[in-house]
This record gives structure tokens, sequence and C-alpha cells, in this order.
């Protein structure tokens, strides 16, 4: 009798330590299928930038109107890694780039001279010292004069400034 009972518990003790595991196993599978539907998105880009095709009205063309394209970023294929002098010592400067370009006319323009704009920023680039460019005005101030160079460069080649901003999308000082 008494071993039909330790029979009984341990059949009874089985079931639960069995029970317990498929529930884990079900919750495990359960939050693998969440998890799955929860990062996998749309394969079809989300459309933050809609057309940007308004028409500015210009004060100095006497109410005449010029056609925007969309805003397009450009990427420098690598980032700009560079010695600039210091104070105390010099310091390695790591800066990615990207420009802002309106039109797919504009982009194709910037694409195809990028050796041109990374020669020419990386001439301005090297013009810096580790002192300004620890400071926000210092880095603002050195992407605004790379913005001038940049668009300087673009007008002799193309003929127009093709380039509407230089933006910096890392920046790493060290």
């Amino acid at each position: 009798m008494a071993e039909e009972t330790d029979l009984e518990i341990e059949e009874a003790g089985g079931g639960k330590k069995k029970l317990i595991i498929i529930i884990a196993a079900v919750v495990v599978i359960l939050g693998g299928v969440a998890g799955f539907f929860l990062m996998s998105g749309s394969d079809e880009p989300v459309e933050t930038l809609e057309e940007e095709t308004a028409m500015v009205e210009t004060p100095a063309s006497g109410g005449a109107t010029a056609e925007t394209g969309s805003a397009l970023y450009v990427a420098m294929p690598r980032p700009f890694v560079f010695n600039v002098p210091g104070a105390s010592r010099d310091r390695i400067v790591q800066i990615k780039v990207q420009l802002l370009v309106r039109g797919d006319g504009n982009e194709e323009i910037a694409k195809k001279h990028i050796p041109l704009i990374e020669g020419t920023l990386l001439s301005v680039f090297s013009t810096t010292t580790a002192d300004e460019l620890s400071t926000s005005a210092g880095k603002e101030t050195l992407r605004l004069t790379a913005l001038d160079k940049v668009q300087a460069a673009m007008e002799g080649v193309e003929g127009s400034k093709v380039v509407e901003r230089v933006l910096f999308t890392g920046f790493v000082m060290q």
C-alpha cells in the first residue's frame, strides 16, 4: 500500500514537471513568433519625405517661380579621417559627411563629382585645429566653410551650386 502511494506521488510530480516544461515551451515559441512579427517590417520603403515640388517665389526675379525638387541625401563613400594640431597635442578626427541636394538631377551630378567633393572637403578639414573643433561653434563654422567651398567647386565645374547643405552625420575626435 505504501508502495502504491509513492508511485502515485511520483506520477503526479512527473506530470507537473511535464506540464511546466510544456507551458515554458509554448511561452518561448509564442515569444519568438511575436518577436518575429514585431521585428520584421515591410519590404516597401516608408514614404516619410513626399515629393517637394512646391513652387517657390523669388523676390529677385520679380515674382517668377522656380521649381524645387525633393530633398535627397548623397553619402560620401567613406568617412574622412585626418590629424589636426592642438594646443597640448595633435588629435585624430573622423567625420562622416552627407550632402543635401534637391532633385534627381542634382543627385546624379553630386555622385558623378564625389572625388572633387572629397578633395574639397579634405582641403577644408585640413585647415582647422583641435581647439576649433572642440566647440559646437567651431564645428558649425567648419560645416559652413565646407559648404561654401563645395558649392564654389561645383559652380566652377557644373555651373550651378548643386549642394544645398553639408551635414556631419558622425563626428569623433580623439
